[in-house]
């Protein structure tokens, strides 16, 4: 029988693990549960596992795992010789293109991510306007990360199906 697994955790590489940090405090108000620390490639059981994961050569990185008020784990990844790819939004590309959280006051969210360096991408919206107060909008964290952000939890904003 499948049953619904529940989310663990989302990885997000980053040009800077402490400037990313300090931005998801601030801002998102996450938990940090593991500072910035260096994982290296070397014969402990956490550099085996990242050779599994990166193959041979890898070297090191930096990381450190946050959580959100409901649990979710976040791990924020930096990699020597990162690059910011030039253009952050191809959606059309398969693969995660963003993550959403969720905030009744969509406005004073915006206005921090802004704040900190961040960026709106499109006006806040109405999902069902006149019929439910549903709102949505996408925002860009400093580092290129796409933030979308819900007024509502998901299972109540498309209880109902159909736009």
């Amino acid at each position: 029988m499948t049953y619904p697994r529940t989310f663990s955790h989302i990885g997000l590489s980053v040009p800077s693990v402490a400037e990313a940090v300090t931005f998801y405090e601030d801002v998102m108000g996450w938990y940090t549960i593991m500072t910035p620390s260096d994982v290296v490639e070397d014969d402990s059981p956490i550099g085996v596992m990242c050779t599994d994961v990166f193959g041979p050569g890898w070297g090191k990185f930096r990381i450190a795992h946050m959580s959100t008020g409901d649990g979710i784990g976040i791990e924020l990844f930096e990699f020597p010789n990162n690059e910011t790819p030039e253009d952050n939004f191809e959606f059309w590309k398969t693969g995660i293109f963003h993550y959403c959280v969720q905030d009744p006051d969509i406005e004073g969210l915006v206005e921090k991510i802004v704040a900190h360096g961040g960026k709106q991408r499109m006006p806040i919206r109405e999902y069902y306007p006149g019929e439910k107060p549903y709102r949505m909008v996408y925002c860009e964290d400093p580092f290129g990360n796409l933030v979308e952000i819900y007024s509502h939890s998901y299972e109540l904003t498309y209880s109902e199906g159909a736009y």
